[in-house]
């Protein structure tokens, strides 16, 4: 059984890295933990699969596991 910890939040991409890595600043809504962080962060299969363009300035969502908080994954593109 798998549990699904994932935290979700929501940012700004900052900066984009190779091999479709990004730094992402997380907006000062989120927990405590997250306020005003900025994370390394790689797009998501699907995004990948279906060649969604992400660029600097660009909001996002991002899921980020318990265990390493420095780390996410873009999931969703704002328009």
């Amino acid at each position: 059984m798998i549990k699904n910890d994932n935290i979700e939040l929501e940012g700004i991409v900052t900066e984009a890295l190779p091999n479709t890595m990004f730094r992402v600043t997380v907006d000062s809504t989120a927990p405590e933990d997250y306020k005003d962080r900025t994370l390394l962060c790689t797009l998501n299969g699907k995004m990948r699969k279906f060649r969604i363009r992400v660029m600097p300035g660009d909001k996002v969502k991002i899921e980020v596991t318990p265990y390493d908080k420095n780390r996410g994954r873009i999931t969703y593109r704002a328009k």
